[in-house]
């Protein structure tokens, strides 16, 4: 089963995250088979940005996103 899911990248105490679609079981930064768009929450507010085209189609596939990942799609619109 394929997850939306966020990987996160980036130095310590930097941290931002790519927005991907990776096999459900596999490790928070492992292997993935789509980078969706990032998220950046150290920016003032934060940045979302999502291909809305390739997130429609990866929703329609069967792919569910996460509880964390739903939360900032639902408040980015």
């Amino acid at each position: 089963m394929l997850r939306i899911k966020l990987q996160r990248i980036g130095k310590s105490g930097e941290s931002h995250y790519r927005i991907v679609v990776a096999e459900r079981r596999s490790k928070r930064d492992g292997k993935f088979v789509a980078q969706l768009g990032f998220y950046s929450p150290q920016t003032q507010p934060a940045t979302i940005k999502v291909n809305q085209k390739l997130l429609a189609e990866w929703l329609a596939k069967g792919a569910q996103p996460t509880p964390t990942l739903k939360l900032l799609l639902k408040i980015n619109g």
